[in-house]
């Protein structure tokens, strides 16, 4: 099992208070600590017909919708105050593991997305592979399995840092979660090209990060939070 992540409460405000500025997106507001936040920095929720509180990563169930940052300790929080029967304004049923629900939909979400950017071409998949694809044209994405080797990544990072600037990587995944995704046992190294796929990857990816430890912030510090 990872590790949860390090909170970062003040440097999360400064980031999304810019991408609001920004304009990126729709803004909802928390359920939980009221910030106005960028939609895709968020986690809605619907109630069933049995009011039970039900994750919406799509954002399309019908009904009001309740938002919370996708973050496992304000998520944890909405439900240990009553945030969801105040958004819904009524007696709600709140299962049990709901952080773990929202978890795996997130990684379902994300896996998702990474087979359809496989399909599309747009993953390239290997160690020499991923050095040949950097020769050529700067990343959208680094992938890096989470038990990975430090060489290979290593490897595959400084040369990426060589040849372009404020190059972004991926590393909460283990190499058997990114497998699932590409239809493989196991991946360790990966590339998604630049483009549309590796921009909702990415969002996609940090929505996810709030409920799992960043390696790779470990791995290279000079990695954006």
């Amino acid at each position: 099992m990872m590790k949860r992540p390090h909170r970062k409460s003040e440097a999360r405000v400064t980031a999304t208070e810019g991408r609001v500025a920004d304009g990126e997106g729709p803004v909802r507001q928390c359920a939980v600590t009221r910030e106005k936040l960028p939609q895709d920095a968020m986690v809605r929720f619907a109630l069933s017909p049995d009011n039970v509180v039900t994750p919406d990563i799509s954002g399309k169930l019908p009904g009001r919708g309740v938002w919370v940052h996708s973050d496992r300790e304000t998520l944890e929080t909405a439900v240990k105050k009553g945030a969801f029967a105040r958004g819904f304004k009524q007696q709600v049923i709140v299962p049990e593991g709901l952080s773990g629900t929202v978890e795996t939909l997130l990684l379902q979400r994300l896996t998702g997305l990474l087979g359809m950017g496989k399909k599309a071409g747009d993953i390239v998949l290997g160690f020499d592979q991923v050095r040949d694809a950097l020769q050529k044209k700067r990343p959208g994405l680094l992938l890096e399995a989470a038990d990975g080797a430090e060489d290979g990544r290593s490897k595959v990072y400084f040369l990426a840092k060589a040849l372009y600037s404020n190059v972004k990587m991926a590393g909460a995944l283990s190499s058997e979660e990114l497998g699932v995704a590409f239809g493989r046992e196991r991946v360790i190294h990966g590339l998604v090209r630049k483009g549309p796929i590796a921009k909702a990857t990415e969002l996609a990816y940090q929505r996810l990060a709030g409920f799992r430890a960043r390696p790779e912030l470990d791995w290279f510090p000079d990695q954006d939070r």
